[in-house]
């Protein structure tokens, strides 16, 4: 069987090992925001190939990874350190993702951790929820219901 040879991906794997060797290890480590926008606009194919390619383990390794890498821009943000384009990449990540959650049967529970992770991103957005730091976040972090969500997508399937 073709699918049985293919292995699984692992986006928490894919995260850590690509972070590994991009950010040194001491007290004052640089965190490279060029590579951590490449890892995150990868998580809506890693949703995809964790869960198809590993049905019992990957929706864990695929939040597990989401989920390191939204605390990475939260924790930049506390350092003071966060990049516009970088929140953005986050929030399109989100959006991407949970529009993959939603457009596959199966994937329904990735939401709830899509929508956590977004609760997160959306703290750092200033007052009114449209910005950062006073510039445009590229996807806003949307307060959408889900119910309203599901109607417009209803619509593609």
């Amino acid at each position: 069987m073709f699918c049985a040879s293919i292995p699984p991906t692992d986006y928490s794997a894919f995260a850590l090992d690509v972070l590994r060797h991009t950010i040194p290890i001491t007290p004052a480590s640089f965190i490279s925001q060029s590579v951590l926008r490449q890892c995150l606009g990868l998580a809506s194919s890693f949703l995809i190939t964790d869960l198809t390619t590993s049905p019992e383990k990957g929706l864990s390794t695929w939040l597990t990874g989401f989920s390191r890498l939204v605390d990475l821009v939260v924790v930049l943000h506390a350092r003071g350190e966060l990049e516009l384009a970088t929140l953005s990449e986050a929030s399109k990540a989100c959006s991407e993702c949970w529009t993959a959650a939603g457009a596959w049967r199966g994937m329904e529970d990735c939401r709830q951790g899509v929508r956590a992770n977004a609760g997160k991103l959306k703290k750092l957005l200033d007052e009114g929820g449209k910005t950062y730091q006073g510039g445009c976040v590229r996807i806003p972090i949307s307060s959408i219901s889900v119910q309203e969500f599901n109607v417009g997508l209803s619509n593609f399937r």
